[in-house]
């Protein structure tokens, strides 16, 4: 099993490429099931995730293949064809579905163009319960009929979805997504109440009106859907990865250096920038992308709660942690989404970092010194990452500890982060991959 070794206390400096997004990729193929045309999509970043999904859409008879490399080459993201002519396969099976939690969103598209569905409840990271309850309660609004049976979802709507109103008892990103591409195809108009808000559901509704789907609303809580009768083909690009872009950020940050972000989108940042900025951390937009760079005296703590978009996102709560363990005075997270994603405090705390823990708030004492001073208190040591975004908080805490710091389980992050080390090498870390 290969492991991350980090030497600690080098400033980061350069630029880097952020990748496409894996979140607003993930639905996007989903989409692919909704049209017997060829759906090619841009800036696909080259994730485990992605790979899970690409297997999971061949059994259900999508035809994929490689179109080439974005015109910018290989940094900027892989161009797939997907061409779901017939469906072969209305199940998701379970040996596919656990390892991603994302699997789940053929569900809406399979039942929508085929009238039926059988679908494994989903797995993925161990951050918390994200029960499906509002994918199918969303659903059966429509007309579907459903019951769960040894583990799978089974679905069916032989006359086909019927429009309806869906009011979300609360925000949710996934239901939001798979609701979304079912009442492409419904009968009739789908209104869609207390929607989520996040960019890459706006990324997949726009992807889905090139496809000639008809949707109002987006980037609002309420999205009125007209169903059409089919979807067509489209080309289209994926956006900039901003959680990859604010944990880079970041990393640029806690090492007291300075990067620029290529491709990141300021409009996408605009939360973490304003929490950053608290915390004496620059963010500015250039004609490329966003820099970033560290105040000269030092990190400061601040509090901060995660919440729905436009809020701070859950997503990048654990890579905070690390950088206010480094910071100067306490700070305060509460986390408000997810109520198991403090697993990486133990693997921090081993680092030196001084942080408690009580219900849904981490209060973290920061031991920091002047920006660029080696270590801001942590020090190096073996850990072990328990999902994606805990495993890149411990790379962060890494590349400010002194000494040296071993990840093992690293394959979380292969879920989440293309070229990790290359991207962070290339500024100047001293990171390697161990194979075992």
């Amino acid at each position: 099993m290969d492991r991350i070794r980090i030497r600690g206390g080098r400033p980061l400096h350069g630029k880097i490429a952020i990748s496409g997004a894996k979140n607003a990729a993930l639905p996007l193929m989903a989409a692919s099931l909704l049209t017997e045309e060829t759906l090619v999509l841009r800036n696909l970043p080259h994730l485990a995730d992605i790979a899970t999904m690409t297997h999971l859409l061949a059994q259900h008879g999508t035809e994929l293949s490689m179109a080439g490399e974005h015109p910018g080459g290989g940094h900027m993201g892989h161009v797939l064809a997907l061409r779901t002519h017939d469906i072969s396969s209305t199940e998701a099976p379970y040996d596919i579905v656990r390892k991603m939690r994302a699997s789940v969103l053929v569900l809406g598209p399979l039942l929508a163009r085929c009238g039926q569905a059988r679908v494994s409840l989903p797995g993925g990271c161990a951050i918390g319960t994200r029960p499906v309850d509002m994918h199918i309660g969303g659903l059966e609004a429509l007309g579907a009929e459903i019951e769960l049976d040894d583990g799978y979802i089974l679905a069916r709507a032989p006359q086909g979805l019927q429009g309806g109103v869906v009011v979300f008892p609360q925000v949710s990103v996934g239901a939001t997504e798979n609701l979304l591409m079912a009442a492409t195809l419904a009968k009739g108009e789908v209104v869609l109440e207390n929607a989520a808000r996040e960019p890459e559901i706006g990324d997949l509704a726009n992807c889905l009106n090139s496809m000639g789907a008809r949707i109002e609303g987006i980037g609002s809580d309420t999205l009125r859907i007209q169903g059409v009768e089919k979807l067509s083909g489209a080309d289209y690009a994926v956006l900039p990865d901003r959680i990859e872009a604010a944990t880079y950020a970041m990393a640029a940050a806690i090492t007291g250096g300075e990067v620029e972000l290529l491709g990141a989108r300021w409009e996408l940042m605009e939360a973490v920038a304003a929490a950053l900025a608290r915390a004496n951390v620059r963010m500015q937009p250039t004609d490329c992308g966003v820099l970033v760079s560290a105040g000269s005296d030092g990190l400061s703590g601040i509090n901060v709660t995660t919440a729905p978009y436009p809020g701070f996102p859950t997503d990048l709560q654990a890579q905070l942690m690390a950088l206010l363990a480094t910071a100067n005075g306490a700070a305060m997270i509460t986390e408000t989404i997810f109520e198991n994603r403090f697993q990486h405090v133990p693997e921090l705390m081993r680092m030196g970092a001084d942080i408690t823990v009580k219900g849904a708030n981490a209060m973290v004492r920061g031991r920091g010194g002047p920006a660029g001073s080696v270590g801001g208190g942590l020090h190096g040591a073996p850990v072990m990452a328990t999902d994606l975004r805990a495993s890149v908080s411990l790379v962060l805490a890494g590349l400010a500890a002194a000494g040296e710091t071993v990840i093992s389980r690293v394959y979380h992050l292969d879920r989440g982060y293309e070229r990790l080390e290359e991207k962070l090498s290339d500024c100047g870390a001293d990171i390697v991959r161990l194979v075992d």
